[in-house]
């Protein structure tokens, strides 16, 4: 929001080894994921225990301490990786970017704040790239707005190589730089919050084209799709987020959650999303004015653009404001959100339903419909002189496309989820059932 708001173990033999151990063995397995204790998906265990607002960070990420000040900050973050990090409830923390002189660099920090039911209007995070002496290069800004209900939110920074600019054009040590934007602490929360750091490279391209962005394109927003929704559901991050392509998708959100999704699109083709809240069987003389946020992220965590639902229990819906076609040359435009637009790739659309919904309508999921559609044939692009890193994130593939069509990369988490959603009665009785089938087996290897 901106602004305005295992095999048979070793040493057994015989026919009945395999059947014993791997009836033991995926008994174990089950209890520990049932109970949280393996590791691979904490946000599952986390959505488990009734955290509906749970985040999940990338499963690679590396650790990282920012420093205190651009003296201590020894360790670099390398394009590319994703990290793993914590915010202060005031100071800044600082980490050091290597750069040469060619390539531009992005910068995101997705601040995850622990879940709650009110948030300050102000409070969010600032991040800034700033060069070896201290001057800006970029800053940006994310708040939680007038929704008032803590979520994770990422702001970016960039340093662009670009005949346009003076400053920051370099190659040398640079620094990005991240805050809280209620420095006092008396927002959100007074504790630290976590953060997942990312760091992009773009190479510059092969011939100079057109330093001016364009001043016309079709901004009348079409229809939003009609159609029967295919269920489709959201990831828990942007790592895990569910990808969809043009058509109608329908989930369920919690309040206090927040969902993921993510929409290929390549050069010259214009995004168009409209987000849906169901009605409700619990509904009548009761409204949150900000229940769902909707935010649109690029292949780089930058911010483009949000709207958001206001909702009393009835079907309400509400569009995205019109964006321009995917171009290299948007980056020259004044507007940021339309500069936001400047490359091909995954760009991100996260919902998330106030968990102020909780007070008027209960804490069952409210029912999701996200409208999705792409305007424009897919272009060729800027041809770039050299790879980006990480590899092909400018770049929309068939296997994109595919997964956008099936579902292909939410199926983990939509079985995950769908485990750790089943609560504890579930997981007795799996665990019983898998108790009984254990015993089974084990009567069957009796001569």
């Amino acid at each position: 929001m901106r602004g305005r708001w295992g095999r048979g173990r070793a040493g057994l033999s015989g026919p009945s080894a395999g059947g014993r151990a791997g009836a033991v063995t995926l008994a174990s397995v089950m209890v520990l994921a049932l109970t949280g204790a393996l590791p691979v998906r904490t946000a599952v265990a986390n959505e488990a225990a009734g955290d509906a607002g749970a985040y999940a960070f990338a499963e690679d990420a590396r650790s990282i301490d920012g420093a205190v000040n651009t003296v201590d900050a020894v360790e670099r973050l390398e394009p590319g990786r994703t990290y793993r990090s914590m915010l202060p409830a005031s100071g800044t923390v600082y980490y050091r970017l290597e750069l040469d002189g060619a390539t531009s660099t992005y910068a995101s920090a997705t601040a995850v704040p622990p879940a709650g039911r009110t948030a300050s209007v102000i409070d969010g995070v600032k991040v800034a790239v700033q060069d070896g002496e201290g001057r800006s290069c970029d800053v940006d800004t994310a708040s939680f707005g007038s929704a008032g209900s803590p979520h994770p939110v990422a702001a970016w920074a960039m340093r662009e190589i670009s005949p346009r600019r003076s400053l920051c054009q370099e190659a040398g040590t640079y620094y990005l730089s991240v805050e809280r934007v209620d420095p006092d602490g008396e927002g959100t929360s007074p504790g630290p919050w976590e953060m997942e750091l990312t760091t992009v490279s773009e190479p510059p391209p092969a011939k100079v084209g057109a330093t001016s962005a364009p001043k016309e394109w079709n901004s009348v927003p079409p229809q939003p799709l009609t159609g029967k929704p295919e269920r489709r559901s959201g990831g828990a991050g942007f790592t895990r987020a569910a990808p969809v392509g043009q058509g109608v998708w329908r989930d369920g959100i919690r309040p206090g959650q927040t969902l993921f999704y993510k929409v290929p699109v390549d050069w010259g083709q214009q995004l168009y999303a409209t987000a849906e809240l169901g009605s409700s069987s619990t509904g009548g003389g009761r409204y949150t004015a900000a229940a769902l946020d909707l935010d649109l992220y690029n292949p780089v965590r930058g911010h483009v653009v949000d709207v958001g639902v206001g909702y009393d229990g009835v079907q309400k819906a509400e569009s995205l404001a019109s964006l321009p076609p995917v171009a290299y040359v948007n980056r020259h435009a004044a507007a940021r959100q339309i500069g936001a637009m400047r490359f091909a790739g995954s760009y991100y659309l996260v919902a998330h339903l106030s968990a102020a919904v909780a007070d008027d309508f209960g804490d069952g999921p409210v029912p999701l419909t996200l409208r999705v559609r792409l305007g424009g044939a897919a272009q060729d692009g800027p041809g770039y002189a050299g790879e980006s890193v990480p590899p092909d994130v400018f770049t929309v593939t068939e296997e994109d496309r595919g997964a956008a069509a099936e579902g292909e990369d939410a199926g983990d988490d939509a079985a995950l989820r769908a485990l750790a959603v089943g609560g504890i009665g579930t997981g007795t009785a799996l665990l019983a059932g898998l108790g009984v089938w254990a015993l089974a087996a084990r009567r069957r290897t009796v001569p």
